[in-house]
């Protein structure tokens, strides 16, 4: 059978398998929290309506490391199409959710003080790679099939530690005021490659499974 068709055919599966009520759960938070100032009649300052919307991408991504998440991974395995395509396919099918998720969170800041559109992008972009490729790191190097609440934690600790990184070299969470700001974006944008070249070399297929009861020793004839 052509790839293509093989391709098509895993689609209306793999939505099946998708965590749609999860991502809708986060979704919802996220969108909570960038109309926050909208719900309770506040002119927010440009300092909050920045980091609202911080949090907001930081909610969904929380829900992205769920995307990967394969209850029938290890049965899957022997399918004709590789794991990366399989993981493509499957973040492929977030894609609209996320993209329309991120322009309502957007437009829900008040225009005032709404922080750059791109440079704000560029951040939640990042985060939501690295919920991707924290969940193929675990999926390549442990057969746990559903690694997205151990993936979340992680990004979660993440976010807090990206917080206290010395102001003056490595600061992400600046403001737009802040002198940094554009620094701090080169920052971002190496931080978006350095995730997206981790989840594809983690996607890729280990080239021997191990074995569920070790690694296999010589024997003593």
């Amino acid at each position: 059978m052509p790839v293509g068709a093989t391709v098509r055919g895993l689609l209306a599966p793999l939505a099946r398998t998708m965590p749609w009520r999860t991502l809708g759960a986060a979704g919802a938070l996220g969108l909570l929290a960038a109309a926050m100032p909208r719900l309770l009649g506040d002119e927010p300052s440009d300092w909050l309506a920045l980091n609202l919307l911080r949090a907001a991408a930081l909610a969904l991504a929380a829900g992205l490391a769920f995307v990967l998440d394969d209850p029938a991974r290890h049965t899957t395995a022997p399918v004709p199409v590789r794991r990366p395509v399989r993981q493509l396919l499957r973040a492929a099918l977030a894609v609209p959710f996320t993209a329309l998720f991120w322009t309502a969170a957007v437009l829900l800041v008040p225009a005032a003080v709404r922080p750059p559109v791109g440079a704000v992008t560029l951040e939640a972009a990042t985060t939501f790679a690295l919920a991707l490729a924290l969940s193929a790191v675990a999926i390549r190097f442990r057969e746990e099939p559903r690694p997205g609440a151990g993936v979340t934690a992680v990004l979660l600790t993440g976010a807090v530690l990206s917080a206290l990184l010395p102001p003056d070299r490595w600061a992400l969470m600046v403001t737009v005021k802040d002198e940094r700001w554009a620094a701090a974006h080169e920052r971002w944008g190496v931080l978006l490659a350095a995730a997206l070249a981790v989840w594809a070399m983690c996607g890729m297929e280990p080239v021997r499974r191990r074995s569920a009861a070790g690694p296999l020793k010589p024997s003593r004839t």
